[in-house]
């Protein structure tokens, strides 16, 4: 059977529509081909690329066998950052023993031990706001986040080391979201060591110096092994797989800067679009200072973490513009047959969050940021699907949803504040991720806290 129907335009006009304006792209196609459609997205001679919206089809390409599909098609692009060791990069069991590995330090009464320390960095970051001020929100966001990582995950805490990370992660990772520096990553010709002042070469020297103090923290931490701390890498130090073996230096270090990586500008990036949402509308941002106000002095990151509002809130955000577009593609290594199609080795198959979000089924109005969405309504895995899905999915999504819930409540508790420009916003690309173009410009009108 043929495939779906698509574009038939070349496909390098194709990869630079998709670039260039993913979610119109996006759009136009479902509205002209319908669910599912072929595209040729990847490139010159780009293989067919098929997008899928709808939650039945999604089901299935989750519940495919990993054996049948090549998850390293898009992948691969991380690797000179990730390296080779990464979930991200791993398939078969490699990537089963690092999840299960991964997976206990982002559940259950871990989480009790971050929210604090979630809670503290937020008031940290924003003590310098006081009334009267403006400031984007799009600048302390990332702030917020990378301090978060760098105490919960990587467990550094202030001192000389702590500050030569993040001023080094900073300044790496801000790189990285730039077009220029990025599309060395896309294009292997380009990743050339000519030197430090070559661009690949520049790279290079300062993923070593991360890479040097990154590997002095296992290495001390591996000498000092201390079983009453509560981040992440002491966790994994003291991790065993089925076969008792622990994680090499190697691995850990992969391991860390994926975590990294995948919850520092993604996390920031919806955050402030929480903030520009909630501020948009007058009845939302009413409603949740009601809720907040509610919890009188019971204000404990687990009754925060409870609360219906708030939670609805932070998935209509993840909903209206996901972390990412798309889960993981999946190339096809052996013909598979799914709702009615049938796909030839070669072919990519890739489950759309932003297509399956977008479902009038799914969600009235889906144009329209509305929190209800998530108000007393049971929704499949395979319509709400932020943080991917199937084998593939995220694994830090409990974290990430806590942490935004903790600092939307940890600011909006201390301030009162109101967009200071109150026109449309659209999504803009900032890396792998999409910001609202204002950055969130707010006013502060006043402190609601005695500690402020």
């Amino acid at each position: 059977m043929k495939l779906p129907d698509g574009p038939r335009t070349p496909s390098l006009l194709q990869t630079l529509q998709l670039v260039a304006q993913p979610t119109d792209f996006l759009d136009r196609c479902r509205d002209r081909y319908g669910d599912p459609f072929t595209t040729r997205v990847l490139g010159l001679n780009s293989p067919p690329v098929v997008f899928f919206g709808e939650p039945e089809a999604i089901q299935e390409i989750f519940a495919l066998p990993a054996k049948k599909l090549d998850f390293q098609v898009a992948t691969h692009v991380f690797q000179p950052l990730m390296g080779d060791r990464s979930v991200i990069l791993q398939e078969g069991r490699a990537h089963q023993r690092t999840r299960q590995l991964l997976m206990p330090a982002f559940h259950g009464d871990r989480m009790k031990a971050y929210g604090q320390v979630i809670c503290e960095i937020t008031e940290e970051v924003t003590s310098s706001w006081k009334p009267g001020a403006s400031v984007l929100i799009h600048q302390y966001m990332p702030d917020i986040t990378l301090s978060i990582i760098l105490r919960v995950v990587f467990g550094l805490e202030p001192g000389p080391r702590y500050e030569q990370v993040k001023a080094l992660l900073s300044g790496l990772l801000d790189d990285v979201t730039t077009p220029v520096f990025s599309s060395q990553f896309f294009f292997p010709p380009l990743q050339k060591d000519l030197g430090a002042w070559s661009p690949w070469g520049n790279f290079l020297r300062r993923r070593q110096q991360i890479d040097e103090l990154v590997y002095a923290e296992i290495e001390e931490r591996r000498a000092n092994s201390d079983r009453s701390s509560t981040d992440i890498l002491s966790m994994l130090i003291a991790a065993r797989d089925a076969d008792g073996e622990q994680m090499t230096n190697q691995e850990l270090r992969d391991q860390l800067v994926s975590l990294l990586l995948l919850g520092y500008e993604t996390t920031a990036a919806s955050l402030t679009w929480a903030f520009h949402w909630i501020h948009a509308s007058a009845s939302v941002q009413q409603r949740l200072q009601e809720e907040l106000d509610g919890l009188g002095s019971d204000r404990t990151p687990e009754a925060i973490a409870q609360l219906p509002y708030l939670s609805a809130v932070c998935s209509e955000t993840l909903r209206a513009y996901p972390i990412a577009l798309i889960c993981v593609p999946r190339m096809v290594k052996e013909t598979l047959n799914i709702r009615g199609y049938d796909f030839e080795p070669g072919t990519i198959l890739i489950p759309c969050i932003y297509l399956a979000h977008r479902r009038p089924q799914a969600y009235p109005n889906p144009t329209q940021f509305d929190p209800t969405h998530f108000l007393d309504r049971d929704l499949s895995p395979y319509e709400f699907l932020p943080f991917g899905g199937g084998s593939r999915g995220c694994i830090g999504t409990v974290f990430s949803r806590y942490e935004m819930k903790l600092i939307l409540a940890t600011i909006l508790s201390r301030f009162q504040l109101s967009l200071s420009d109150n026109r449309p916003v659209r999504p803009v690309r900032r890396g792998i991720t999409f910001v609202p173009s204002s950055g969130v410009p707010v006013v502060i009108h006043k402190c609601l806290s005695p500690e402020c």
